[in-house]
């Protein structure tokens, strides 16, 4: 599972001990099956869109609550559009930035 995601032991732990993930256990040894791979896939296409793990953890939870998926899709499409214009307006907070330095970059060049 670490080297199929590329993520540390720790992360696994991490992850399985804030109800993300629910390995079967044997012993010490942990064993993700299809169910745990499918999860992982989509915390960390959640966290690369930058959810934080408790709003993954929340619309995960729905998905046994909600056999049809209504819910889960409305939650997820609420979601995607909070998070979609928080990035835009992260955007434009970077190329405002961006454009002030280049100006400072620009005169100090000049100077």
């Amino acid at each position: 599972m670490c080297a199929h995601f590329d993520v540390t032991p720790r992360t696994l732990r991490h992850y399985e001990y804030i109800e993300l993930l629910f390995p079967e256990r044997e012993g010490r040894a942990r064993f993700y099956g299809p169910r745990e791979v499918a999860r992982m896939t989509l915390i960390l296409r959640g966290r690369r869109f930058g959810f934080s793990l408790e709003q993954i953890r929340q619309w995960l939870e729905m998905y046994g609550a909600d056999p049809q998926g209504e819910l889960q899709r409305k939650t997820w499409l609420a979601l995607a559009d909070a998070q979609l214009a928080e990035l835009a307006k992260r955007r434009n907070e970077l190329d405002e930035i961006i454009a002030e330095l280049r100006d400072l970059r620009d005169a100090t060049a000049r100077a």
